[in-house]
């Protein structure tokens, strides 16, 4: 797992509309680099609408939102349209990031192994090091996480 302190790896993933999005794009300002298994599943929908309801307060604090998941640009858009969420998703369809940051791994879920994202928020600092790690996140009380 990454540590705080550690500098941030670098990368390149297309958004919901096919732009690539990098993390030098973020260079002089507050990251928070959020990965989740899947968009439309009960977890991962309440974790994003937390982050929507209190997007405002984030981006007061001067945090800027970027979600990731291996799922498609084309099902990130209607997740997005869906629940109204003002920040990007990242489509990980080829796992590079999820891999970079160490969250795709073994997971157990009743009794059966399989691997999936380990649902892992990075708060990334103006000179792009690890400022926070969350591996412990409590979906609907995310922000308040962050912001702690």
């Amino acid at each position: 797992m990454l540590k705080e302190g550690q500098k941030a790896p670098a990368f390149t993933a297309p958004d919901q509309s096919g732009k690539i999005v990098s993390l030098e794009d973020y260079a002089g300002k507050k990251l928070v680099l959020y990965f989740y298994p899947q968009d439309n599943t009960p977890t991962c929908t309440d974790e994003a609408c937390n982050l929507r309801d209190n997007y405002k307060t984030l981006m007061k604090q001067g945090y800027h939102i970027l979600g990731v998941s291996p799922d498609s640009p084309k099902k990130h858009t209607n997740f997005i349209k869906k629940y109204s969420l003002p920040f990007s998703l990242l489509a990980d369809e080829d796992l590079k990031l999820s891999k970079a940051y160490n969250v795709w791994a073994l997971k157990t879920l009743f009794g059966r192994e399989y691997m999936g994202v380990l649902r892992t928020t990075f708060i990334i600092d103006e000179q792009g090091e690890i400022e926070k790690v969350i591996s412990k996140v409590k979906s609907k009380e995310h922000s308040s996480q962050i912001l702690d």
